[in-house]
């Protein structure tokens, strides 16, 4: 079972659970795969320093001509994509056709930094000219800024 360490607002309207999204403030339909969403971005903002209001959530994006949303993307302070975060309900193992669907929507972006979790299990990784690096844990946000400079040879 995944483990809240926030205080999140949900409702109940005409027999439907509802959960207030803090990022699009808005009240949306509570599905196992929002509640993960909501654990974890709040994690994000309040555990890791990312600021929420750098937080994208339902980003629009194109690929092949088709609409398509992200989950999250975390940008910078100039608005540039820096991650794509995806969310899986808690009950869904983490396979290769989820970081497949991860790498379809970069191909969008051309993020450097990826982050997949379904609440129990989170993966994050460094994309390279090689494939990916992954990491123990996850970064800070200043540690994304520093990972991905690096990564586009802006380091000081």
């Amino acid at each position: 079972m995944l483990i809240i360490n926030y205080q999140l607002n949900i409702r109940t309207v005409q027999d439907k659970q509802q959960i207030f999204c803090d990022w699009r403030r808005k009240w949306v339909r509570l599905t196992p795969e929002e509640l993960v969403r909501q654990h974890v971005l709040h994690l994000l903002v309040e555990d890791f320093g990312y600021p929420k209001s750098l937080i994208a959530v339902e980003h629009p994006i194109r690929v092949a001509d088709v609409s398509k949303r992200c989950d999250a993307v975390i940008l910078a302070a100039d608005w540039q994509p820096l991650c794509i975060v995806e969310f899986k309900a808690e009950h869904v193992r983490l396979t290769q056709k989820v970081f497949d669907q991860v790498a379809v929507y970069n191909r969008a972006l051309n993020v450097r930094f990826l982050i997949v979790s379904n609440g129990h299990d989170t993966y994050a990784c460094l994309v390279t000219p090689t494939g990916y690096d992954f990491f123990r844990q996850l970064p800070t946000y200043p540690q994304l800024m520093e990972l991905c400079s690096v990564a586009n040879g802006k380091a000081d």
